[in-house]
Formats: C-alpha cells, structure tokens, sequence
C-alpha cells in the first residue's frame, strides 16, 4: 500500500475538493425526497394480497376511508344529532370524497302496509323523550347501521369518508380537522382511520428528521471531543460523517425511492457507525504523535494510512456485507435501507482512508495527547483495559464459560418473542391515534378489516345462501367485530316483507328470481348505489367485508388461516384481500426475511473474515461471539416484550454488520504483537492497552450514536435503539474478553508467529 499513501500525499487536493463537490451535488438532490407512509409500500408490488386488495378497490371503488367519532352520554339527543347531520352534508362536498356513510346517508329498510319502503336510517331528528326511544328501537333492528356507525350503546357515532383513488392524507386530514373546527360542539369529537394513521406516521417522520439529526450531531462531538480532547479529532470523523450522510439520502431521489419509517434510522445509523473508520484513524494518529517522535505531518499521514488501512477496508466491507444482506428481506424499505447504508458506509470508509489522511498531511503537527508508555500515567480506560487482559490472561476458561451460560439463560426469551406489523403500535398509548383505533375496534366493529369477493350470478339464491351462509361463520369469530354483505341487505329486506312468523322473516329467499325481485322492490323507494361497496351492478361480483375488532398481527394471522381453510377450493370465490391480510402476509414476510437476513450476514462476514486471515478458523472463531450476541440480544426482547416489527426486524444485520468490526481490529493487532514476539498472554495485554482503546471508542460512538434514536417519535425505533445498544455493547464485551479468551484456550495457527 506504500505506492498508494505517496499519491495520497501527491494528489491531496484533489481528493480534497473531490469529497467535498461531490458532497454539495448530492446535498442538491436532498430537497427532491418524498415522504411515503403508505404500510403498502413496504410490500413487493407482485405479491398476491396486494394484488388482490387492489382488485377489490377497483372492482368495488375506493374502499379506503377516514372516520370522524362523535362520543357523548346519548348520541340520539337533539343538539348531536344536528351536528352530526350538518357534517355528514358537508363533508359529502369535500373534494375526492366518494361517499358519506352515516346515521343519515345510510338506509333504513322497513315494511309499511304491504310495501317496502327504505330511508335514511334516522328520517326525522326526534323531538322528544317518546320518539328517541322509538328511534333507538329502529336504530337497534337495523342490521346496516347498529354496532357499524353507532355504537351498541349509543355513545358513540361515526361518520365515515370513503375516499376517492390518489387522495392526499394532508389533504384530507385538514378537510377533516376544519370540519370539526367549523362545526363545533360539546361532544368529543375523534378521528380516526388508515389515512390519519398515515397522516400521523408522515408528521412523526418530519418531526424525527429534524429532531434526531441535531441530537445525535451534539451527542457524537461532545463524545469525540472526550476521546480526543482535540478539535482534529472532533472535526475531521465528524466531517466524514456529515457527508457520508448527504450522499445517502440525495441517492434516495435519484433511485426515485421515498422516506419511509425505516428511513428514519439512516442518519443516525450513519451517524453511529460512519465515524468508526475515522476514529480508528485518529487513535492510531494520537498514537504515533507522541512527545519527543520525528514523524513529519506526511509522514504521519502515510503511517496512520499503511498501518490501519487493511483492517479499516475489512471491517468496512463487513458492515457493507450486514446491510446488503438486508436484500434478503421482502419488505421494500428494508431492502433500499440496506442500499442506501451500504452506499453510506463505502462512503465513509473512502473518505476515512483518504479524505483525513489528505488533510492531516496539510494540517500542522498537534501537540501530543498521549504521554510515551514509560512516563504516562494510566487513566481510567488504560486501567479497565489492562484490567480485562489480566483477568482473560489468567481465567479464560472461566470467561468462556461465563459468557456461555449467560447467553444461554439469555436465549430462553426468544421463545416469548410476539411478531407485530400493527402501525397502531407506532405510537406510545396516549396517542390519539391509538384512543381512535382502540374506540373503533371496541365499539364500532374494527378499523382493519378483509374482504372475501364471490363471483357468479350475485342475484342467484343458491350464491346468495352461500355468501350468507360465510357471513354468519364469520361473525362467530371472536375477532370479527361487524361484517357487511349484500345478503345482510337481503335478510334486511326479508324482515320488511315479511311478518316473524312467516317461513321468509329474516332469510334469503329460496325460490328462483326471488333475489332479482327483492333488488328491483328496493329499487322503487332506493338507490341502487346504496350497494356499490357490496356488489358491482353487472351483478358479478359481491364482496363480503369483515371488520376486524383486534390489531394483534397473531390474530389476524389466526383468522386469515380460518378463512383460507374454509373457503380452500371453492370455485365461486375469486379474491381475498383487505388491510388485515396485508398486514398478516406482511409479519410472514418480515420473520422470513429476519433469518435469511441473519444467514446471509453470518455466512458472508465469515468469508470475509476467512479471506482476510486465510484461515477457516477465522471465521468460525470470529463467528462464536456474535452468535452469543444474537442469542442475548433476541432473548433480551423477549423478556422486555419488545415486538419483532418492521424497524426491529433489522437489527440482526445490523449488529452483525458493525459488530464483526471490534473482533477484527483485535484479531489483526494481536497476530501482529505474536509475530513481533510477545508470548500470547503477554500479546493480549498489549492489544487491550493499545488497539482496545480504539475499540471502546469505536463501540461507544456507535451506542451513543444511536442513543439519539430514543428521542424518536415513533416506538419501534426507540426500541430498536435501545435494542442497538444492548447488541453492540455485548459486542464490544465479546471483543475484548470473549475472543481474547479464544485466542488463548485454543491458539488457532492463523494468529501464531510463523
């Protein structure tokens, strides 16, 4: 590598201005970025309960809607039932609203003289005592709207805005909230919906981008400033960091991707991990800067660079390794994170080994930090590290032993390890968010929900019993809330025709063209529209939508395997779709993906580590420690209940990627103590002392650095950065006394003197 240090020196400002232009170029690319919080958008496009839910759409119109909860004492009250009616009128003209479902919008199917008449659920705003409890008799037999818009116990309403294709969560959230600001009353009034969940996840995002960065910044100099107590040390890794950062995310815009929630952990992953290479540098530059050395700035520059330049590149390409293995995640925003971290990190580790050696060649030698060994005095990390080689030196067998037990006490948690894809778990449980989701799901039938379409002659009875039939198993699941069918509008119309103790009171008529003449009837005092979220009006397609009373990702997992079971077979079923699949194939998607991912990183780090040393050995001694860290680290959720979810789903690669970076360092400075003739004891002090001060530094910029996630306003990051400092601390303990104690119980050739 010496005829690459020379043409560092020789073409410095070149590398120089090249870092810095190619910085502001993607700085310029930065303000073009979208926010998506679309949970869709984490899907493949080709899977099938995608598809599927996007045939339904487009088979039965949008059927995607915002909710606005009117909660009071008694929601029939005269003053409520005013408001509720003057909103539903004027949110019916909100521009990309395609229909209003409320307790005046939908209809009433009664039975008077004879006849079939349908109207609005409530026709006229009662004036008295007498006619609301007359109206809340009606309210209770009408199968459309009871336990659907207004709750069984009339507390709560609902009126509901089915949107339009393509419409804007800022949009329509702003409509909402002026809506309610426009109409004002005494009652609490919520919203609520898969909209407004993405509206809140898109601010929080925002919110995160601006908060995060400026913390993590502030958290990362004061950290390097302790470490190096000088303003290269500080400037120069941080530097490496800010551009790291801003080539990352102006690729995002180029590759016409959007920031999602996973998004959010990129500046600070980059923040944490990015310096590492950089602070390896600098350590190894106060080391050879000591009082009374000859070294001129160019030389020093070369030195840092011949000595540390293979190790920087290796554990570089291994933590590049971790995140590309995230490819092997199916969810989308995992894939482009672990391409835009990869591109970041061979960013980072370019601009460590000759961006900062081209700029110390150009500063002026610093006044030494470190005293030479014979004089100084130890501080309080040279303490702990000779500490540490004392102890491994004399019990390594016991250390080993220790840390196994520990591990597998650890490990016993990960059988209590809960997947969870519910974005309601997003936010802490005082968010409005959660209070909206939580009213809907207990009283309102459910806020996720799947659809089943049955294709055929809709107007046949035969197909009829048959969607009535699966209506009625799916109302005995415990998990489904409400259901709606055309066949519930059919029995609706039964009970209208005919009296209780008629063989037709409450059933789908058995005899041919029966059906086809209940539609035309309820086509005389009706609107054929009223039906076009049920059935499409060829008569095709009916649709069968279950509201689902739970957001557990298990729950719905259970359901959607109960529905596949019965319906497996059945030729007059084309389509299952909904949010809740999505959600369900979503946690499959996120489990398979953990351990490909987790494979994928192990097996290739190996390599890596095999080529490196050119040993097996290397890699199977190198792997020990990372897989006890993995055990800690998915037991340590299990016992804290943290969830496996989209953001958490990440860390196995992660930890591995940035973990493997520790043992390297140590590995490469011990083979070189043992071949200069150090006793293996004596070597493993020596590698402590020295190249274990830059590790500490190296671990604890990476937990500091992601310790600024824990001011996230979304919970699955703030638990994916404790998470990170839990896994890279075991790391870090597994580097310098796990490996150590390896090293000296089993004395692999690879590291012995020749």
């Amino acid at each position: 590598m010496t005829r690459i240090d020379d043409k560092i020196i020789k073409f410095r400002w070149l590398i120089i201005f090249g870092f810095i232009a190619i910085t502001i170029f993607f700085a310029m690319q930065i303000p073009k970025a979208e926010i998506d919080a679309d949970l869709k958008s984490q899907l493949p496009e080709n899977m099938p309960s995608r598809l599927d839910t996007d045939k339904i759409d487009e088979l039965f119109g949008g059927t995607e809607m915002i909710m606005m909860l009117i909660k009071t004492d008694d929601i029939l009250n005269s003053e409520t039932l005013k408001r509720v009616k003057k909103i539903s009128k004027k949110m019916s003209r909100i521009k990309n609203v395609d229909k209003v479902l409320s307790l005046f919008d939908l209809k009433n199917i009664k039975g008077e003289d004879g006849a079939m008449t349908v109207n609005p659920a409530i026709k006229r705003i009662p004036k008295n005592t007498e006619q609301r409890e007359e109206l809340r008799k009606e309210i209770q037999g009408n199968d459309i709207v009871y336990g659907s818009v207004v709750s069984k116990d009339f507390t709560i309403t609902a009126i509901i805005a089915v949107l339009k294709d393509n419409v804007s969560d800022e949009y329509i959230i702003r409509e909402i909230e002026n809506l309610i600001d426009e109409n004002p009353g005494n009652e609490e009034t919520i919203i609520g919906g898969i909209p407004y969940i993405r509206g809140n996840v898109s601010r929080n995002i925002q919110t995160d981008m601006r908060r995060l960065m400026p913390i993590g910044l502030l958290i990362m100099m004061i950290f390097l400033f302790v470490c190096f107590k000088q303003l290269r040390g500080v400037l120069l890794p941080f530097s490496v960091v800010i551009m790291s950062i801003i080539f990352s995310y102006g690729i995002i815009p180029l590759l016409g991707w959007k920031i999602q929630v996973m998004t959010v952990i990129l500046p600070v992953f980059l923040l944490a991990v990015a310096n590492d290479y950089g602070i390896h540098m600098i350590a190894k530059y106060q080391e050879d800067n000591v009082p009374g050395n000859k070294f001129t700035k160019k030389e020093l520059a070369k030195k840092i660079f011949n000595s540390l330049g293979k190790p920087v590149l290796i554990t570089g390409l291994t933590t590049m390794a971790g995140m590309l293995c995230l490819l092997g995640h199916a969810i989308v925003p995992a894939k482009q994170l672990g391409i835009l971290a990869a591109f970041g990190i061979l960013f980072a580790l370019s601009a460590s080994l000759l961006f900062i050696p081209a700029v110390i060649s150009l500063l002026p030698k610093p006044k030494p930090v470190l005293s030479p060994e014979n004089t100084k005095r130890k501080s309080f990390l040279e303490h702990l590290l000779l500490f540490f080689g004392n102890l491994v030196s004399k019990h390594p067998k016991m250390v080993i032993s220790v840390m196994l037990i520990f591990s597998i006490l650890s490990s016993i948690g990960i059988f209590s390890i809960v997947v969870d894809t519910d974005p309601k778990n997003y936010f802490p449980t005082n968010h409005p968010v959660v209070y909206a989701t939580d009213l809907i799901d207990q009283n309102l039938g459910g806020s996720q929900n799947l659809s089943l379409v049955y294709q055929g002659d809709i107007k046949d009875s035969r197909l009829m019993h048959k969607i009535d039939s699966m209506e009625q198993t799916f109302l005995e699941l415990p998990e489904v809330g409400n259901t709606t069918s055309v066949a519930r509008v059919i029995r609706q119309m039964s009970r209208a025709l005919n009296d209780p103790d008629e063989t037709g009171y409450d059933r789908i008529p058995d005899k041919e063209n029966a059906v086809a003449q209940y539609f035309e009837l309820y086509a005389m005092s009706g609107d054929a529209e009223d039906f076009e979220k049920m059935v499409d009006f060829p008569y095709e397609h009916a649709v069968i939508t279950a509201r689902m009373n739970t957001t557990s990702t298990a729950k719905l997992s259970q359901v959607v395997n109960k529905i596949n079971n019965m319906t497996k077979d059945d030729p007059d079923i084309l389509l299952i779709g909904g949010f809740g699949l999505v959600l369900s194939d979503l946690a499959k998607l996120m489990v398979n993906g953990q351990f490909l991912s987790l494979s994928l990183a192990a097996i290739i780090v190996a390599l890596l580590l095999m080529i490196l040393f050119k040993s097996v050995a290397a890699g199977l001694i190198s792997a020990i420690p990372l897989v006890l860290s993995v055990a800690i680290l998915f037991g340590l959720m299990g016992f804290f209940g943290i969830e496996l979810n989209v953001v958490t789903a990440l860390l196995s690669s992660i930890m591995i990627g940035v973990g493997i970076d520790y043992t390297i360092h140590f590995l490469w400075r011990y083979r070189k103590e043992r071949q200069n003739g150090l006793s293996a004891k004596d070597a493993v002090r020596k590698t402590l002392t020295t190249t274990g001060r830059g590790i500490i530094f190296n671990a604890f910029s990476v937990i500091i650095g992601f310790i600024a996630l824990l001011f996230s306003s979304f919970l699955p990051v703030k638990f994916f950065g404790f998470l990170v400092v839990v896994s890279i601390f075991s790391c870090l303990i597994g580097a310098l006394v796990i490996i150590p104690a390896l090293c000296l119980v089993l004395k692999p050739k690879f590291l012995e003197p020749k």
